[in-house]
């Protein structure tokens, strides 16, 4: 009866399974494992804390040693693991014109040139005022001298001296052909006119006349002087004697000496 107990014993026993071989992916982790407590054993050395008790970190001394182990046993964990591609060239391009297209025109409008200025004349000088007919005996003669030398500075123009009297033929003949348009045109353009009475009894007139026309002698009126902006005689008809009192002769004289 014993017997067939330990036989039927005996026989229920099951012959335990040799173990089958860890997988490669099992066994990785342990290898690792295995290198890092290795590397924490050989940098560190034998701990004197018990079992289980985290090692003391010095401040401010990260453990480099740990980090090295722990890259050396992932690199062994995982050798079929490849590197990260770094980034592709073309890839890191900022989007824009593709390779090989034609650069895109430039937007930007060429600059207008600036317009001209319009080319204007200038405005021709107002005509000078032609004092009437007759002399005015009560005139300061130098005042209206020295203003028409003045004007002549400022526009260019000649100063024509008119010497005569109001009692003389020729001089009322010269006033005639002065207040014609012709000669009024001209006179206007080119000349200021003065008027100086010499026929009454003023010895400062009588001295202008003599400043002016200094050859003396006896003078023919109306004796007729131009003079320059700058004040000095160019022409004497008490020297070179009057022209025709008429337009054509006055004319001609007036445009022969306006410039």
């Amino acid at each position: 009866m014993t017997s067939r107990i330990l036989r039927t014993a005996r026989a229920t026993r099951r012959t335990p399974r040799p173990r089958a071989a860890a997988p490669l992916g099992v066994r990785l982790p342990l290898v690792a494992a295995a290198v890092v407590a290795a590397g924490l054993t050989a940098a560190c050395g034998p701990s004197a804390q018990p079992t289980g008790a985290a090692a003391p970190t010095t401040a401010g001394q990260p453990s480099q040693s740990l980090a090295s182990a722990t890259e050396s046993a992932s690199a062994e964990a995982s050798p079929t693991a490849s590197a990260t591609p770094s980034a592709s060239p073309s890839a890191s391009a900022s989007v824009g014109t593709p390779a090989g297209a034609p650069p895109a025109p430039s937007r930007a409008q060429p600059a207008k040139p600036a317009p001209k200025p319009s080319r204007t004349s200038a405005a021709p000088a107002p005509a000078a005022r032609i004092p009437g007919p007759g002399y005015d005996s009560s005139a300061d003669a130098q005042k209206l001298i020295d203003a028409a030398l003045r004007a002549a500075k400022a526009d260019g123009r000649m100063v024509l001296l008119d010497f005569g009297a109001n009692w003389c033929g020729n001089c009322k003949a010269a006033d005639k052909v002065f207040a014609q348009p012709a000669t009024a045109s001209i006179l206007g353009a080119s000349y200021h006119l003065v008027k100086v009475d010499i026929g009454g009894n003023s010895s400062a007139n009588s001295a202008l006349l003599r400043k002016y026309s200094p050859s003396g002698g006896t003078y023919k009126m109306p004796v007729l002087v131009v003079v320059s902006p700058s004040g000095s005689v160019r022409t004497d008809t008490h020297v070179t004697g009057n022209p025709a009192l008429t337009s054509d002769g006055l004319g001609s004289f007036l445009r022969q000496w306006a410039s």
